[in-house]
């Protein structure tokens, strides 16, 4: 081999390295909006199972790192904290939302507060978003097209064909 010969090797082969670190970046970062999603949507169900198995009602707080005890985070809650698993979202995800200090959850397993949490992460330009409606929770599940850093409306979450 000739020494330009070598060299465009090189030069091709740095190009297809970049091209794949740049595209796995991306998907490891759509990743984890979705599987953050995912997560919050699960949260609220077995806090929903929970309460209902119990036959007590119970309460959550939403905070940027999930679904945690309300009065831990603050909230003043006079109900108990919803029993969950692990519930702790993934470092790189912003989390915004409208949700009141906490989310009671009523001894039936019925929602009786709501609203709209977005879930972004850099790399990526997928939002997802949750709306928690009464009163039966999760309803809708899909991306957000609202602009990145905005208000969350339960408005700008459509349904994403993809899921």
């Amino acid at each position: 081999m000739t020494l330009p010969e070598l060299l465009l090797a090189v030069v091709v082969m740095g190009l297809m390295v970049a091209l794949g670190v740049g595209g796995t970046s991306r998907s490891l970062a759509r990743q984890r909006v979705e599987a953050a999603a995912r997560q919050l949507a699960v949260g609220l169900e077995q806090a929903r199972s929970s309460a209902e198995a119990s036959g007590r009602p119970c309460a959550l707080a939403l905070s940027t790192n999930g679904w945690g005890d309300p009065v831990t985070a603050g909230a003043g809650s006079q109900l108990p904290s919803c029993e969950l698993g692990e519930a702790t979202l993934r470092q790189g995800v912003q989390l915004r939302h409208n949700l009141p200090g906490e989310l009671r959850i009523s001894s039936t397993g019925l929602v009786l507060d709501g609203g709209t949490l977005v879930l972004a992460a850099a790399g990526t330009d997928l939002q997802r978003c949750l709306v928690v409606s009464l009163p039966l929770g999760v309803v809708r599940f899909g991306q957000s097209k609202a602009a990145p850093g905005t208000a969350p409306r339960s408005a700008d979450c459509v349904v994403d064909p993809l899921l």
